[in-house]
């Protein structure tokens, strides 16, 4: 069913003047409640952030942390869904034929940032062109690609420092870290808050650099605990958004359903102090993950995010088309679910994971999906690849679903295959994350335990030819050394898969592992590996700086725009621009770029443009390649103004005697301010006066100059000043005394 939000007229201006009073607000204003179904509201949420501030380069900045107290973060579970049945009855889409040779080679691997007094830690990774950032509670570290640590490990709340409050003096966790490929950008969050008022810390980097400096935002959420966030990287050309996902807990305790939120990208990577944030609650329902691009073909513009969970043995998804210049306009739209193989929660969606060595168990998290909702487009179809745990009988394996649908901006998505991924090896295999490459390859990343072998990190994969629902052999990154004792069983929370942006083959894995017995003494583990079958064909992406220009009408904004090649690209790039203002125009110097390169992007407006706030795609052509990226250009129409003139240009007059002049004020693009006026210049022994003293908008005054019986004859220029605001302009006369 699809949501539309009916506002009148005077609500709306209502909402607006208030978003622009106070920006600064944690506005959470509540617009609508509709019904879905027969038990579940929706209710709409209009947010502006409730701090803004600029951050220095993280390399500069300190890292006040200090000695964490040993803490285990809880399991806040979700509602029953009915999936937690048939525990120990075997899946009916496990795969059962011997599984194919994993194709994929391991290639980069190194060790990740390590504990620091919490549990679980809740790894995760973004992979850029130079760099790899990963965040864990409560810390980050930068690396290049050989495993060399560039920045930290810091604590996460050092990166909001300068934005004071919460999000600056505490690491509430459940972290979260993006690279944005089209806008070559970094996203970095975590929760400001473990307990009310609670908040959300968003930090978007000003450059590419990662290391560099940050826009830094928070958003409240007041008595609302918005537990386990997940991000998603969503360009459209119009309406971008920084997706996520929360589980919402009344007081920290009850929960009372998911929300599904788009954040204003352009906005953020512009600097905007007060950028929006669209939310739906999905009342009663959670554990949604947002999508999440990957790949340098972005969605059609107008498509909207998808937003999916599982229900009874199937899928739910929601997808959220937002307006951010009309937050009402949003249209959010339930799509009917997608049956899949009927299945049980791992360990009921608690704790049963076994390790060698001790009777502790693990938790399973197995009462939502795993992170991430991968996205790519292909040039026939879409795909969305996930993943959750499940009971396997007297174990616990991996599920996973790609979905396609056609390539349109309506997202009709099917279950094109499904399969569980556990072997007959009385191994556990849960806290996956799933992920897919360039030609459709599959990677699997997963914790695997048993009560013979400490909790370790492996993988598994297929390629396009594989028998449906298939996964191959599963090969290690590293086997751990130890199992997690003293009464923890928090693991995981969420793993992370991605793909490295370069060549959009080379799948990166990042997962926890315990090196001996112990507790609160996790490390984390960063491995990559490839697919043969994946070869980085000759691709290139575009980029342009800065985000965002503003010019009055008539002017022009410069920007430039630089073509990066991979997969041994070197052809000509033919550059263009599309959704200009009319009356406006643009060139490229020079017009394409042969390989690798930057040209100047000049935008000239005319002084008939209007005014408004315009999204341009800029566009690279190179044969059947055509990679998009946009700009914002502000116009703004002129100021308003005044000028000024006096009549007659001269006037002559004996002494002790006066004379008068015009002066006449017209004001230009609406000027309605009062003019006040002076008069430099007289001779000694005389006097001005105007008559009216000041002009509101547009008019006359008469200046009247007497002389005295002893003012010296001469000739005299005289300066008549009208003065507004900070808006001064002046005119000459001259005045002859006999």
């Amino acid at each position: 069913m699809t949501l539309q939000k009916k506002l009148d007229r005077k609500t709306i201006l209502q909402i607006r003047k208030f978003l622009r009073v106070f920006p600064f607000v944690g506005l959470s204003i509540c617009l609508l409640s509709a019904a879905v179904g027969a038990s579940a509201q929706n209710t709409f949420s209009v947010t502006a952030p409730s701090g803004f501030a600029l951050s220095p380069r993280v390399t500069d900045s300190q890292d006040f942390e200090g000695q964490n107290p040993p803490k285990e973060r809880p399991h806040r579970r979700l509602h029953d869904r009915g999936n937690e049945n048939n525990q120990n009855e075997d899946d009916n889409a496990r795969q059962g034929r011997p599984e194919p040779r994993v194709k994929a080679f391991p290639h980069a691997y190194f060790a990740g940032v390590g504990a620091n007094g919490y549990v679980p830690p809740d790894t995760n990774i973004a992979v850029g062109p130079n760099h790899i950032v990963e965040t864990v509670n409560a810390r980050y570290a930068i690396y290049d690609k050989n495993g060399a640590l560039l920045v930290g490990p810091k604590s996460l709340s050092s990166l909001w420092t300068a934005l004071g409050g919460p999000c600056a003096t505490n690491n509430g966790g459940d972290p979260d870290v993006q690279y944005d490929k089209v806008a070559d950008r970094w996203l970095i969050t975590q929760l400001g808050n473990t307990s009310a008022p609670y908040s959300e810390c968003l930090a978007v980097s000003q450059t590419s650099d990662p290391a560099g400096a940050y826009y830094l935002y928070s958003y409240a959420y007041n008595s609302t605990m918005h537990d386990y966030p997940k991000f998603g990287v969503w360009p459209t050309a119009h309406n971008s958004a920084y997706l996520a996902t929360y589980n919402l807990f009344a007081n920290g305790a009850s929960f009372t359903g998911g929300q599904l939120c788009a954040f204003d990208r352009s906005g953020m990577l512009s600097g905007a102090a007060a950028p929006l944030s669209i939310c739906y609650t999905i009342t009663n329902d959670g554990g949604y993950l947002p999508s999440d691009l990957d790949g340098s073909t972005t969605p059609l513009d107008g498509t909207p995010a998808y937003f999916m969970t599982f229900e009874t043995s199937t899928l739910r998804m929601y997808t959220l088309a937002p307006n951010f210049a009309n937050p009402s306009a949003s249209v959010l739209t339930l799509t009917p679910d997608l049956a899949v193989t009927p299945f049980s929660e791992a360990c009921a969606g608690g704790t049963c994971i076994p390790q060698a060595g001790t009777t502790q168990q693990l938790d399973s998290v197995g009462d939502r999906l795993m992170y991430r909702l991968a996205f790519r487009m292909f040039p026939d179809h879409e795909a969305l690849v996930v993943n959750h745990s499940v009971t396997t009988g007297s174990r616990v394996g991996v599920r996973w679903y790609e979905l396609r649908a056609p390539v349109s901006s309506t997202g009709n998505f099917s279950v094109f295959q499904q399969g569980t991924f556990s072997p007959a090896d009385g191994i556990y295999r849960w806290m996956g994350s799933a992920a897919m490459d360039q030609v459709g390859d599959i990677a699997l990343g997963y914790s695997a335990s048993s009560s013979s072998i400490h909790p370790a990190i492996r993988y598994t994969g297929r390629t396009p030819g594989d028998p449906a629902g298939t996964m191959g052999t599963e090969a290690s990154l590293l086997e751990g050394g130890g199992s997690q004792t003293s009464g923890l069983s928090r693991w995981g929370d969420y793993t992370s898969m991605r793909i490295d942006p370069i060549d959009d083959c080379t799948f990166w894995y990042a997962n926890e592992y315990l090196p001996s017995n112990g507790s609160f003494n996790w490390s984390t583990f960063i491995g990559s590996f490839k697919f043969p079958s994946c070869s980085a064909s000759p691709d290139f992406s575009i980029s342009a700086s800065p985000s965002s220009q503003s010019v009055l009408q008539g002017a022009s904004a410069n920007y430039t725009v630089t073509v990066t090649p991979s997969g041994g690209f070197n052809s000509t790039v033919t550059l263009s621009a599309t959704g200009l203002p009319a009356g406006a125009t643009y060139v490229f110097n020079p017009p394409s770029v042969a390989g690798s390169g930057s040209s100047a992007m000049t935008v000239t407006t005319s002084p008939t443009t209007p005014a408004g706030s315009y999204t341009i795609t800029v566009t690279g052509s190179s044969g059947s390649l055509t990679p998009t990226t946009t700009v914002t250009l502000v116009v703004n129409g002129p100021s308003p103004d005044f000028s000024i003139t006096a009549s007659p240009s001269s006037r002559t007059v004996v002494r002790s005697s006066s004379t008068t002049y015009t002066v006449t004020v017209q004001g230009i693009n609406g000027f309605g301010g009062t003019v006040n006026f002076s008069v430099s210049g007289l001779p000694s022994r005389s006097s001005a006066s105007f008559n009216p003293s000041s002009i509101l908008g547009n008019g006359s005054s008469t200046m009247t100059v007497k002389t005295g019986r002893r003012t010296p004859s001469g000739t005299y220029p005289l300066t008549i000043k009208g003065v507004s605001g900070n808006l001064a302009h002046s005119v000459k006369v001259t005045l002859v005394v006999q």
